[in-house]
């Protein structure tokens, strides 16, 4: 007697479909970048991946040199990496046009104060709106305020 395992192929398809639709971890999705044309050098870019499965692209930079006036009308992660470069995310927020200095610079302590070695900048949004869609779907699960 054989143990044969009846496969059936409209199950299979209608769970790998359901995968697809179930809402994802938001990760780091890392770009390659090559050496640009006449040797300038490579951009430090990445890019994050949402629960809703779009992907925003990012320019990194170091935490600790950030000025916090780049943070005018983009999205930007707070980021901390492990020894094996996994990056996890401290914070996400957006800010608009509005000199709200002040507000930006606290956030930008409180993400390196809680181990932010990077900040990723997505300057890819058109508007307010378009930002405070992206943060909620980068956002972890805990609550912070949406703007910086």
């Amino acid at each position: 007697m054989t143990n044969k395992r009846a496969l059936s192929w409209s199950a299979a398809l209608r769970d790998l479909k359901d995968d697809r639709l179930r809402r994802q971890d938001v990760r780091e999705e890392r770009l390659r970048t090559a050496q640009g044309l006449r040797g300038s050098p490579a951009l430090a870019l990445s890019a994050w991946r949402g629960r809703s499965g779009r992907r925003y692209v990012v320019g990194i930079h170091p935490a600790g040199e950030f000025d916090p006036e780049e943070m005018t009308e983009a999205v930007t992660i707070a980021v901390r990496r492990d020894g094996s470069g996994i990056a996890q995310m401290v914070s996400v927020a957006s800010s608009g046009e509005s000199p709200r200095d002040h507000l930006r610079r606290v956030w930008l302590d409180r993400a390196r104060r809680s181990g932010a070695t990077e900040v990723h900048i997505h300057r890819l949004a058109e508007d307010e709106r378009e930002r405070g869609v992206i943060v909620e779907d980068l956002r972890p699960d805990t609550a912070e305020p949406r703007q910086v």
